[in-house]
């Protein structure tokens, strides 16, 4: 996960709430928003070699990993104290 400093958080954060605000404006069609706004994303980067597209999918990769780390296996865990294990 990029720890970037606060002052560049401070610099996106307003930018990436507006986007967060167009894209769940859509209601229902939410995910698939974020889905193509993520995608244009990483187009605008202009990758031109296996070299960048390589880089972007475990950017892509290590993204997830930390999500499920950080937000998932929490849930998670709070759903097994609530209802019990099933292993």
């Amino acid at each position: 996960m990029p720890y970037i400093s606060k002052k560049d958080r401070r610099n996106l954060d307003s930018k990436i709430f507006d986007l967060y605000k167009a894209i769940s404006d859509l209601g229902p069609k939410a995910l698939g928003n974020l889905n193509y706004s993520i995608t244009q994303l990483l187009r605008q980067t202009n990758p031109n070699s296996y070299a960048d597209y390589a880089a972007l999918v475990g950017m892509l990769e290590t993204m997830k990993l930390e999500f499920y780390r950080r937000a998932v296996a929490v849930y998670e865990d709070k759903k097994i104290e609530e209802n019990g294990d099933v292993y």
